[in-house]
């Protein structure tokens, strides 16, 4: 049994990229995994200011949601990000959780596995290449993790669709097989 932590990074309700996460976690519960699923929504996840405090120190100076949620990925041994897809790029609360957990580089962190769901508008075969290509250089700073997946999502504009949309199955036995 693994311990797996799935982070979901929109802030829409009902999202495309959450439904992704969920069926993710379901399919990892399903084959007898301890997950937590942390939706970004509601969190509070102040910017970093690059003080680099935080590597003197260990901890970040700012007190908000990130404490929490970095201990959960320090002691998870799969980690998945689910993110919707802005101009190529994970999304900007995506980027800022990764900035603030900056202080847990240095750490042993347990993690070796990471998953990633992205959805997008567009359902192009180069979206997803580009969007793989952009998100590479911050799945390179967990130097002793490796991306095991990749599941692009695209052309669903509206979360009702996406119910009829195999991602979701995709993304459920992606969670079933980690």
């Amino acid at each position: 049994m693994k311990k797996i932590v799935v982070i979901s990074t929109s802030l829409r309700p009902g999202s495309n990229s959450n439904a992704l996460a969920e069926q993710f976690a379901q399919g990892a519960k399903d084959a007898g995994h301890e997950v937590e699923l942390i939706p970004l929504r509601g969190k509070e996840i102040k910017f970093c200011i690059g003080c680099l405090s935080c590597q003197k120190t260990g901890a970040c100076v700012f007190k908000d949601d990130v404490p929490a949620i970095m201990e959960s990925v320090l002691n998870a041994d799969v980690v998945c990000w689910a993110t919707p897809i802005y101009y190529y790029e994970m999304s900007g609360q995506m980027k800022t959780l990764i900035d603030r957990l900056n202080p847990m580089y240095p750490k042993d962190y347990k993690f070796r596995d990471i998953y990633l769901l992205t959805t997008a508008a567009e359902d192009e075969e180069y979206t997803s290449k580009r969007t793989e290509s952009g998100l590479q250089g911050w799945i390179d700073c967990f130097e002793k993790a490796t991306l095991k997946a990749h599941l692009f999502c695209g052309g669903v504009n509206d979360p009702k669709e996406i119910d009829g949309n195999s991602r979701l199955k995709d993304a459920f036995e992606l969670g079933k097989n980690v």
